[in-house]
């Protein structure tokens, strides 16, 4: 199993200051899955994925990645090494066009001297035609659907082995949803792995090989997704509300 891993976390810590959020986390995702992570607001879903991207000072715990130790490295390290976090607020260059956020998004292939990167614009404006067709409209015109995308494909300008997606469904309309769950879907089929925080427990459980429910800073639950989908308590607690607003 430990050749299939891509990332490996154990007892990490976590928080804001004083604060501990997380306690004691250990996660796993294997190549080329999607991994889950579902579980009430506050119960630290963001702050582990920021930890994970390295912008949590003070972070600690074990974290290894394709293999080696990247605990210490800096956010810049971790893109470099493929990398990706698209945050709940998407943080999108709003006065800028489409096209030029996506190439902003290819960093990390230039700096790596990659000249193929362009022809990862052409594979998101497929994945995203939308984007395409509003490649020279500024981003802070978009709608919700359309920035979400738009995040998500910047992400993907870098070529990650690891896309971290926290909340993309968050403030969507279900046809936008439906929408951001298929592409996480055709992803999973180019051998990305993606770890999906999602307060839509229903949505985030079909898509996904693996699933953890996190409980005020720790897994209180973990198994294969369909598992998870069936499990009593995830049912009663996540499962009946899914869909509606937090």
């Amino acid at each position: 199993m430990s050749n299939d891993l891509l990332l490996e976390v154990t007892d990490l810590h976590a928080g804001y200051g004083k604060a501990e959020v997380l306690s004691g986390l250990n996660l796993r995702a294997a190549k080329g899955s999607v991994v889950t992570v579902i579980g009430p607001n506050g119960a630290g879903k963001s702050t582990m994925l920021n930890a994970l991207m390295g912008v949590l000072p003070g972070a600690r715990g074990a974290l290894r990645y394709e293999g080696e130790d990247v605990s210490t490295l800096t956010l810049e390290e971790r893109v470099m090494r493929g990398i990706a976090l698209v945050p709940e607020k998407r943080e999108l260059f709003s006065s800028m066009p489409v096209e030029d956020n996506l190439v902003l998004g290819a960093y990390r292939q230039m700096k790596r001297r990659n000249k193929q990167w362009r022809d990862q614009l052409d594979h998101v404006f497929q994945l995203f035609p939308r984007l395409k067709e509003r490649r020279v409209q500024l981003a802070g015109t978009l709608s919700g659907g359309e920035r979400q995308m738009l995040a998500i494909g910047r992400a993907l300008m870098g070529q990650p082995r690891l896309l971290m997606l926290d909340e993309p469904s968050l403030g969507l309309a279900p046809l936008i949803v439906k929408e951001i769950f298929r592409i996480i879907e055709q992803l999973r089929a180019t051998g990305v792995t993606i770890l999906l925080v999602e307060q839509n427990a229903r949505a985030a459980l079909e898509v996904a090989d693996y699933g953890y429910v996190l409980e005020t800073g720790e897994i209180a639950l973990q198994g294969d997704a369909s598992d998870l989908a069936g499990d009593a308590r995830v049912v009663e607690t996540y499962l009946g509300a899914a869909g509606k607003k937090h």
